[in-house]
């Protein structure tokens, strides 16, 4: 692991301290279960997205298959409509996984989730899976948000 990909799995652990338990509704994880949410900073919920930073995405599942590969996807659902929501790392084995991800095991998913300062203030649901080498869901959950100026 570099140095980097370290710097970063550490922030987001030290982050898994001060989180609070985010409630999520599960979308349709078919080859895993989740049990923890956490995103950090937010103190209430919906959580509280500031245009212009980046809030740590903490999220404790048990897989159900085994994978060599997971691949995340966020959306933004608008109005009924999925908007495509970039992430710095889609790589799940780059996000505090040790790949390959085996059968009956825990694992930590972790990683950022920027909100740019030219997105709009609205509310909205943010839709994160992580799919297997099937691109079958490991997880998939859904959060409220609002993002503020």
């Amino acid at each position: 692991m570099d140095v980097c990909t370290r710097f970063v799995v550490l922030f987001c652990l030290m982050g898994l301290t001060c989180a609070v338990p985010v409630k999520f509704i599960d979308c349709g994880s078919s080859s895993g279960k989740v049990s923890i949410v956490d995103i950090d900073p937010c103190a209430s919920q919906p959580c509280q997205l500031q245009k212009g930073q980046a809030y740590s995405v903490n999220v404790t599942f048990s897989s159900a298959v085994d994978s060599q590969t997971s691949k995340a996807v966020v959306h933004g659902i608008i109005a009924g409509v999925p908007i495509p929501f970039p992430i710095p790392i889609e790589d799940g084995c780059k996000s505090g996984i040790q790949c390959p991800i085996q059968k009956q095991q825990n694992y930590h998913y972790l990683n950022s989730l920027p909100v740019k300062k030219e997105y709009p203030a609205i509310k909205l649901v943010v839709e994160w899976e992580l799919r297997d080498d099937n691109k079958q869901d490991l997880f998939c959950i859904r959060f409220p948000v609002q993002i503020v100026s």
